[in-house]
């Protein structure tokens, strides 16, 4: 009994001449990878064109590594002949910072030839499962974070030729003039606060001295007030000194005539 075997051929998103083993893509993909401008709170997303560069028809379907970080319309496809198909891929509103802003997410797109005139609500459930015995095709795409200041183009696409992206760089440019101009702006008001701050400080400082001094110059003038109180009201408490005048009396002695001759 002979298994299926199911041929897989990786293509690098870089728009092939040739696959890995010589033999023609089915699909191109533009650009050569997933850039999203990374801001918080804010959704952003990217359009892939797909170019189904044969003469029959191709079906595609994206994967990714991280499903619930993205929408994917449409996630499955049928390209007609030498026709083209624009997938859209959103990146949900992001609520913190990657570390480095490096992302690690990968997104794989498979395609294979499927029958005529087939519409996507056709496609068997096994169209792309690995062990039926059609050809697969594999494209990887990775996934690069940008900041609103770096990107050099719009968020609907990005990856146009230099003429087309010469205004949208002289906008760019302006953009970071501008957030220069805010910054310094910014840094002259923050300084102007600064100054403010230090002179109130240095009155409030005047404004303690003056009232310590105060403070204390009226504690003294109240020790003063209380001691010369005290020593006042002490000196009207203590009697009055009387001076005193000693008499003596001596005593009178009687005169005596006796014995003393009156002369005639």
């Amino acid at each position: 009994m002979l298994v299926p075997r199911v041929k897989i051929i990786q293509v690098l998103a870089v728009d092939p001449v040739m696959t890995a083993d010589g033999s023609n893509p089915l699909i191109s993909v533009q650009p050569n990878a997933l850039k999203f401008v990374f801001e918080l709170e804010k959704p952003s997303f990217c359009d892939l064109k797909v170019v189904n560069n044969t003469e029959h028809y191709v079906a595609f379907k994206v994967k990714t590594t991280s499903p619930k970080k993205y929408f994917v319309r449409p996630n499955t496809g049928v390209v007609q002949p030498w026709d083209s198909s624009v997938i859209r891929v959103t990146l949900q509103a992001p609520r913190e910072y990657p570390p480095d802003m490096q992302c690690k997410d990968k997104f794989l797109l498979q395609s294979t030839i499927v029958r005529p005139n087939t519409d996507v609500d056709d496609l068997p459930a096994d169209t792309f499962n690995k062990e039926s015995t059609k050809e697969i095709q594999e494209c990887k795409l990775k996934v690069f974070y940008v900041t609103p200041s770096s990107r050099g183009n719009s968020e609907d696409e990005g990856f146009k030729s230099y003429s087309d992206q010469a205004p949208d760089s002289n906008s760019a440019v302006q953009q970071l003039k501008d957030e220069r101009d805010a910054a310094v702006r910014q840094t002259l008001q923050l300084q102007q606060e600064l100054d403010f701050l230090k002179r109130r400080r240095h009155r409030r400082n005047d404004t303690g001295f003056s009232l310590k001094f105060a403070l204390i110059v009226g504690l003294i003038g109240i020790m003063v007030g209380l001691l010369l109180n005290f020593s006042f009201s002490s000196s009207l408490s203590s009697p009055a000194a009387v001076p005193t005048v000693e008499t003596t009396t001596s005593p009178v002695e009687p005169s005596t005539t006796e014995g003393i001759e009156t002369p005639l």
